[in-house]
C-alpha cells in the first residue's frame, strides 16, 4: 500500500535568509506549493521574474471557439517546458482548473480573433506552425521546427479554423497508430513542445 507523502516543506529552520526573494509568510508557515525545490519559500513575483530570464523562444497558441476544456492542460504543459507565452485565440474565458495554478507563473495573452493573433505573430517575427493532421502536412517527427515560432493548435474535432489554416507558415502532423483520428490539444501540445525542446533546449538545471 502506497503511503501518502506530505507535499512541500514546513517552516524554515534556523536563521532566515537575507534575500528579498524569500516570502516571510512562507518562511513562517511552510511552502506547500507545487514548485521545484529551488523556488521553495520564494515570493510568487520572484519566481516569475526568474523564469522570465530564461524562457524559451517558442510560444503556444490555441483557438478557443467552443470553450475548449484542454486549455488548462496546455497552460500547465507550457509552464513545464517554459514557453515564452500561451495565447488564447477566440473566447477569453477558459477552465483554469486543469492548469493546476501554473497560470500564475505562465504568461497568458488573449487575442479576440485569428487576424489579431496573426498580426501580433508577424510583428514579432514568429513563424506560425500549425499542428493538425491536414492534407499536405509534414510529419512533426521529421521536421526541424523554426527556433522562433508559435505552435498553433485547434480544438479536437474541428481542428484549426479555415482562417488559421490559410495563414500558416507550415503545418505539422503527429503520427498516430491507433484507431482514433485525433488526439486532444493538451496531448498534442505536449508532444509538439517536447519536439522543440529536444531540438533547441539545454538539459534543465538540476
Amino acid at each position: 500500500m502506497t503511503e501518502l507523502r506530505e507535499v512541500g516543506v514546513g517552516p524554515w529552520e534556523g536563521p532566515w535568509p537575507d534575500d528579498p526573494r524569500y516570502d516571510p509568510e512562507l518562511l513562517t508557515h511552510g511552502d506547500t506549493r507545487n514548485v521545484v525545490d529551488r523556488y521553495r519559500y520564494w515570493r510568487h513575483e520572484a519566481i516569475v521574474a526568474d523564469l522570465d530570464t530564461h524562457r524559451h523562444e517558442f510560444h503556444v497558441a490555441i483557438e478557443n471557439w467552443q470553450h475548449d476544456l484542454n486549455i488548462g492542460t496546455v497552460v500547465r504543459t507550457a509552464n513545464a517546458f517554459l514557453a515564452a507565452e500561451v495565447h488564447i485565440v477566440g473566447r477569453r474565458r477558459w477552465n483554469r482548473r486543469g492548469a493546476m495554478v501554473t497560470d500564475r507563473y505562465q504568461h497568458v495573452r488573449h487575442h479576440p480573433t485569428v487576424a489579431e493573433f496573426l498580426a501580433w505573430a508577424h510583428a514579432e517575427g514568429l513563424a506560425v506552425v500549425g499542428i493538425d493532421n491536414l492534407p499536405g502536412s509534414v510529419p512533426l517527427e521529421s521536421v526541424t521546427l523554426p527556433r522562433r515560432c508559435v505552435l498553433l493548435f485547434g480544438q479536437e474535432g474541428p481542428g484549426l479554423s479555415d482562417d488559421a489554416r490559410a495563414a500558416l507558415d507550415v503545418v505539422c502532423s503527429i503520427a498516430q497508430y491507433g484507431s482514433t483520428r485525433s488526439i486532444n490539444a493538451g496531448v498534442a501540445s505536449g508532444i509538439a513542445m517536447h519536439t522543440w525542446v529536444r531540438q533547441y533546449a539545454e538539459p534543465p538545471a538540476p
